[in-house]
């Protein structure tokens, strides 16, 4: 293979690989945002006492745990997907199976995030929750409106 050739190969793998780590993180940022909006609701318009504080805090550090698990599953996989991407060059069989394997990650760390979620929710006042659901539903219908 002539050199400029291995070059431009090399730069449309690398391009791809790019554009499928944006991709991967455009939707981790939109978990992030929420999760910002929620703690701010959560901390500082629910009024919560100090017993839920303490309740809240707990979950939020096991959560945070599993989060930083989760989020390493996803770069992993990211770099697999990269690995694959760079070996066939094309939307081949070990591409598909990394993007499977890509989207069972991201799938994970949704359940997990909307676990932590439902825990944090079963600690509140009814009042609390109502306001707390508001701003759930606000936060994952954002980009929608």
């Amino acid at each position: 293979m002539r050199p400029w050739r291995w070059t431009v190969g090399l730069a449309v793998i690398a391009f791809l690989a790019g554009i499928a780590g944006v991709l991967a993180g455009r939707m981790l940022i939109p978990a992030r945002t929420q999760s910002t909006e929620l703690h701010e609701v959560l901390h500082h318009q629910l009024k919560l006492d100090a017993g839920q504080e303490a309740r809240i805090e707990a979950i939020e550090q096991q959560f945070a745990v599993r989060r930083r698990a989760l989020e390493f599953e996803l770069r992993a996989a990211n770099a697999r997907l990269a690995d694959a991407i760079q070996a066939e060059h094309g939307n081949g069989p070990k591409v598909t199976a990394a993007v499977d394997a890509s989207h069972v990650a991201m799938g994970e760390l949704q359940k997990a995030t909307l676990g932590h979620i439902f825990a944090m929710r079963q600690i509140l006042r009814p009042d609390q929750a109502a306001k707390f659901d508001r701003a759930v539903v606000k936060a994952l219908t954002a980009d929608a409106r």
